[in-house]
């Protein structure tokens, strides 16, 4: 994660955030799923409803809802792990979804949660073990109506640096 030392930076310029997702995040690139902000404890992500992003039920595929649920707590982490001091890894470990509505039209995730993902890496900093947080991203539609809520459990751990001589 070292790379991503400024995610402000990429998400800034249109041509490095089409970049970082195409190498990065190709499906999502494909599927039209867009970063739209960032702060210390919140993050945006749309989704366009789509002919490559319906189902055959003429609404938007839960993957592609995942897939931006997701993304919505993962720039949270990507952002704090890249500004830590440590090497950290970060992972999915657990999923939660609840559907609430079909959605039809562009749909935003958000995750307000970033204190939670700090405080975590804090502690697992601290204390050098694997620390464990449960983020919400919330989805709504065009016409502001929620449409989805996930509940997305990463998992930070201090990487373990072996000096070799």
């Amino acid at each position: 994660m070292s790379g991503y030392k400024n995610i402000n930076k990429i998400l800034s310029s249109p041509l490095r955030l089409r970049l970082f997702m195409l190498f990065n995040l190709p499906l999502a690139f494909m599927a039209g799923i867009r970063p739209e902000f960032i702060s210390s404890d919140e993050a945006k992500v749309s989704a366009p409803y789509s002919f490559l992003t319906k189902n055959p039920f003429r609404s938007l595929y839960f993957a592609v809802q995942c897939m931006a649920a997701e993304l919505s707590t993962g720039l949270l982490a990507i952002n704090m792990v890249g500004n830590s001091s440590e090497q950290i890894s970060m992972l999915v470990v657990n999923i939660q979804a609840s559907f609430i509505k079909k959605s039809r039209s562009l749909t935003t995730f958000k995750c307000n949660d970033g204190e939670l993902i700090k405080a975590a890496i804090a502690k697992s900093i601290s204390t050098g073990e694997g620390q464990i947080v449960d983020v919400v991203s919330v989805g709504v539609d065009a016409s502001g109506d929620k449409i989805a809520e996930f509940i997305i459990t990463w998992s930070f751990k201090p990487k373990k640096i072996i000096i070799i001589g």
